[in-house]
């Protein structure tokens, strides 16, 4: 039997790997080619933070409920705060749903070069596709927890306790992209600064709790009367995220298109500049981390 051999010899592909040249040069090509590791790296990120636990990823379920409880006992009922009408519970477990979204892409993409330096220091592949990585483990914990929001969504509408604008669900897209792209942003600014700054790293749970407190998620907007502070608050990036989440499924809050303009635009220039600082520190972070 005569079997066909293929003689033709196929053409090595090779990757020319030289040092980047001004720090507007972020080759999102080569982080596009290396797309299958971003998946890789965020399967490890979702099963490393479960593995060896007792709940496992019923923490994405019991955490953030037993944490709206908490608000809902503290703001809600001691400190009285108002929701606007809407269910306490639901009101805080959609708050706390998209804050943890943002905080998670931040506090996980600040210590990219600390955690990883060991891979780093061994092989070469696009630094970006770890934090881009964490954002998208932070994506898939979201949708976890909308799914237990939904529960009580759902049951309160049924009541009519809740009217929802159905029109207005896809622009959830836009929320997460907008959020999930300040918190890159600004997480890996962070991460090229404790290259050298270690104790920066310190600050990052403190700040980003302080700005939960300067973000409406315990608190509508509408309770803010002083015209500087509500102006300051509204100036605030994840504000019109937040509000716009509650018009989109509580059916209240703010949507203010030129507080929306803003945020956006202060989310691209974070985004740029934390993008232009991490290709800058990437070339020498293993000689001061």
């Amino acid at each position: 039997m005569d079997i066909a051999v293929d003689k033709e010899k196929k053409k090595p592909k090779h990757i020319h790997i030289e040092p980047e040249h001004g720090l507007l040069n972020f080759n999102l090509k080569e982080v596009w080619d290396y797309r299958d590791l971003i998946i890789l790296f965020t399967k490890r990120s979702f099963t490393v933070r479960y593995k060896q636990t007792i709940l496992g990823p019923i923490w994405l379920f019991l955490n953030p409920f037993i944490t709206s409880v908490m608000y809902n006992l503290l703001f809600g009922v001691i400190a009285g705060l108002s929701t606007e009408g809407v269910p306490k519970l639901l009101f805080y477990m959609g708050s706390n749903a998209l804050w943890t979204f943002f905080s998670s892409c931040l506090t996980m993409t600040a210590g990219t070069f600390r955690s990883n330096a060991r891979i780093f220091g061994k092989v070469y592949f696009p630094r970006l596709t770890i934090p881009i990585s964490s954002v998208l483990g932070a994506v898939i914990n979201f949708f976890i927890q909308l799914l237990m929001f939904s529960f009580f969504w759902i049951y309160f509408i049924a009541i009519k306790q809740v009217t929802p604008n159905w029109i207005c669900i896809p622009f959830i897209f836009l929320i997460l992209l907008q959020l999930g792209c300040l918190g890159l942003g600004f997480g890996i600014i962070v991460s090229s600064l404790t290259t050298k700054y270690r104790d920066l790293s310190i600050l990052v749970g403190f700040g980003v709790q302080l700005w939960m407190y300067g973000t409406p998620v315990v608190y509508p907007l509408s309770q803010i009367t002083d015209p500087m502070l509500s102006t300051l608050l509204r100036i605030n990036p994840v504000t019109q995220a937040m509000e716009t989440f509650r018009y989109i499924f509580l059916g209240t809050g703010e949507v203010n298109i030129f507080y929306w303009v803003v945020s956006i635009i202060i989310t691209v220039i974070i985004l740029l500049f934390g993008i232009s600082i991490f290709n800058r520190v990437e070339k020498t972070f293993m000689d001061t981390i």
